[in-house]
């Protein structure tokens, strides 16, 4: 049976017609019917002083996912560790982990939006030093123990529910993420699979378990469950194109635009025909997972680039009574039936 998880940013542009807090609680909702149907994960990410509000607090938010949520994981992916004093980071980090009994997984990063790194008085050239102070700082802080933090004695409590707190994985885009990620951290996330073979090389050369090829698993992109494709189509777009453009705009600066990310789109059928975003009928679903496997990971992403909550419940609905009791096998309510598990 493939895997779901849900995946947030909390974008919430004007023409949403939207308020942050109606989408906050929204997302909340979801991510509660999700964990009850038995998906597996939930993701957030942060960015800041974005105009459509992207999340810019990943901590205080997945503290609110905790309490809301009894069995998925709740991941970080990313914490952009630059912009974060490294000492408050691992106290909201411990707490966020016992709100959710030891449910959090963080994924660490150096950023890429200049931006975003200079209002948080960070430089690109101070990112990668930034980023091991915070990884250093989180494994000595999650010990319990007193330590030494630029030049005095410090000490973090409590101590996270999982031993030692959660594991710490690197992201990146580049071989030197890759490398750095060997030396420091638990393991590796790249946004570039290409810089997988300079991870791999770095834990052999270091002595470390060689961590074999990358995995693949398969995916779907963007999609939202419709009878009606083409038309609902046109009531997806907007928020499509938000999305892609925001990202590739970002990228475009950064220079980071390679194939298969994201890239700035002028003309919706453009970026229809691309396939990053569709909107398919149950049955076209089924078949499209059936052919995937049962080793399939499927992200679903309902609120995606400001999508309208009732928007996003209709495809969610579906998902639920006309994919999930076909491609588990359960009956009904194929993952749990929104029963507690375990």
């Amino acid at each position: 049976m493939p895997q779901f998880t849900l995946r947030f940013d909390l974008r919430n542009p004007d023409f949403a017609g939207t308020t942050t807090a109606e989408r906050y609680r929204a997302a909340l909702d979801i991510a509660s019917w999700a964990d009850g149907l038995g998906f597996t994960r939930v993701g957030i990410s942060e960015h800041h002083g974005v105009p459509d509000g992207y999340l810019p607090s990943p901590c205080t938010f997945a503290a609110a996912l905790a309490a809301c949520t009894r069995h998925m994981r709740i991941a970080i992916s990313a914490l952009v560790a630059p912009m974060h004093d490294p000492l408050r980071l691992a106290e909201d980090l411990a707490v966020v982990d016992n709100l959710s009994g030891g449910r959090l997984d963080i994924v660490v990063a150096n950023g890429y939006v200049e931006s975003e790194l200079a209002m948080f008085g960070c430089a690109l050239r101070d990112r990668p030093k930034r980023t091991v102070e915070v990884v250093e700082t989180l494994r000595k802080a999650w010990t319990g123990e007193p330590f030494d933090y630029r030049g005095r004695r410090v000490q973090i409590t409590p101590v996270p529910c999982q031993p030692g707190g959660p594991a710490i994985v690197l992201g990146g885009k580049s071989d030197a993420a890759a490398r750095r990620a060997a030396r420091i951290a638990d393991g590796f996330q790249p946004s570039n699979p290409n810089c997988w073979g300079a991870y791999r090389d770095e834990m052999v050369r270091l002595g470390k378990p060689d961590p074999g090829p990358m995995e693949h698993t398969g995916h779907v992109a963007f999609v939202h469950l419709t009878r009606d494709p083409d038309r609902r189509w046109e009531d997806i777009a907007p928020y499509a194109l938000h999305e892609t453009n925001s990202y590739g705009r970002w990228l475009a600066d950064a220079g980071l635009i390679g194939p298969g990310s994201y890239a700035p789109v002028d003309d919706a059928a453009e970026l229809r025909a691309s396939g990053r975003y569709r909107t398919l009928t149950p049955e076209a679903f089924v078949e499209e997972l059936s052919a995937l496997g049962p080793d399939a990971s499927v992200a679903i992403h309902p609120l995606m680039g400001g999508i309208p909550p009732e928007l996003a419940w209709e495809s969610l609905h579906l998902l639920e009574h006309e994919v999930l009791p076909r491609v588990s096998g359960r009956g009904e309510y194929g993952l749990g039936g929104g029963e507690p598990r375990g």
